[in-house]
């Protein structure tokens, strides 16, 4: 919904949300709003929190701001996703804090062997979220992490985060739904290009040798072969698609962990990526486009209708890039309206990321330009 003052527009979006509901009693909200809001967050959500009762609730401040089929990229937009019978919904907030050794991040504790999601909501500013997803993974596998950072205050390097009935401007906020059926949906976009080769030496995040050679001369044999259009895609913007599961015969589209391509040396002719590497590991370059990603979040979701079986889609967050959007597709409210194209006229909120957070190969990752989807799947019959 559409309205310039924070307390109409809190009132309104509240009731459409709870007339959506018919007779049951949220337990849960997310909610997003456009920059127009950021010197009246507290008011907004206030306002919320009045119609809604004193719900569980998080969101923040977005770039752009999604509703249904929609993708608000400019004006004042609210957008109000309400949930009942999820279970148990705990939400939290947490901060970085500086330590003589380097630094921590307080306010909640993540214990390992508990099922269930963590949404997740990050100041880009003030709060490492990589860090975090980093930790998890090695020290408590199995949670699951979905989210994005806050994009709302980019030009002025600030955020507002939403927690309960308040704002907060650092460090993210999240809720842990226990019980709730969630399947997560991560898509990448991008589309391999050439032959995959084996890392055979590396450090850290530098690739020195593929198959044997360096990364660079890989590279120049890879683009003197391309036709033009993939040639002009590379030079846009160079990707490497780390493989997920050794094993697999076959790779296609959305079988890679993508990560930039952030440097290169020519006199060494070792290249740099977006995150840290293994000798062993296979890793093919990757392109980006429209139609990739298209085709890419096209295949996602086919394969979560197949999963589905025939239940129905309840409702669904989307957590999309700030570069997607118009910025990269030629027509307005690609994901969102794809999303609700394949699963229905279902509840869908969202917003653009400054980076999606979302597992992939059963961990945790911060992306870019990805669409990061939470699906939450109709309750079955009793």
């Amino acid at each position: 919904m559409l309205a310039a003052d924070p307390e109409e527009a809190g009132r309104r979006a509240a009731c459409e949300a709870r007339a959506s509901m018919g007779e049951q009693a949220p337990s849960f909200g997310v909610l997003f709003a456009s920059p127009d809001f950021l010197g009246s967050a507290e008011t907004l959500v206030a306002a919320v929190a009045r119609q809604t009762g004193p719900i569980p609730l998080i969101g923040c401040v977005a770039d752009a701001v999604v509703g249904g089929p929609r993708e608000v990229e400019a004006g004042p937009a609210v957008s109000l996703w309400l949930a009942a019978e999820l279970g148990p919904v705990e939400t939290f907030a947490m901060e970085f804090v500086r330590t003589p050794s380097g630094g921590a991040i307080a306010g909640y504790r993540f214990e390992p062997d508990r099922p269930g999601l963590h949404l997740m909501l990050c100041d880009p500013f003030t709060f490492p979220a990589d860090d975090l997803l980093a930790h998890l993974n090695e020290h408590v596998p199995g949670t699951v992490i979905m989210g994005g950072m806050a994009s709302g205050g980019l030009e002025h390097r600030q955020s507002r985060l939403f927690l309960d009935g308040r704002a907060v401007s650092v460090g993210a906020v999240g809720a842990y739904l226990p019980e709730a059926e969630v399947h997560p949906l991560v898509s990448q976009g991008c589309r391999p290009i050439g032959d995959p080769y084996t890392i055979t030496s590396a450090d850290g995040n530098l690739i020195l040798e593929l198959g044997g050679r360096p990364p660079l001369t890989r590279l120049r044999e890879l683009a003197s072969a391309l036709p033009v259009r993939d040639r002009e895609l590379l030079a846009d913007g160079l990707h490497a698609g780390l493989v997920l599961d050794e094993y697999q015969a076959e790779r296609h589209q959305g079988d890679f962990l993508i990560r930039a391509v952030i440097g290169a040396d020519e006199e060494s002719g070792a290249i740099a990526v977006g995150d840290e590497v293994d000798v062993g590991q296979t890793l093919q370059f990757q392109v980006r486009d429209a139609d990739s990603a298209d085709e890419d979040l096209r295949r996602a979701l086919e394969r979560e209708v197949a999963t589905l079986a025939g239940r129905p889609a309840a409702g669904a967050l989307l957590f999309t890039c700030n570069g997607r959007g118009t910025r990269l597709f030629p027509e307005p409210d690609h994901d969102a309206g794809l999303l609700t194209a394949m699963l229905g006229q279902i509840p869908v909120a969202g917003l653009s990321c400054a980076g999606e957070l979302g597992p992939v190969g059963g961990r945790n990752y911060l992306h870019g330009f990805t669409a990061s989807i939470a699906l939450f799947p109709a309750s079955m019959p009793a």
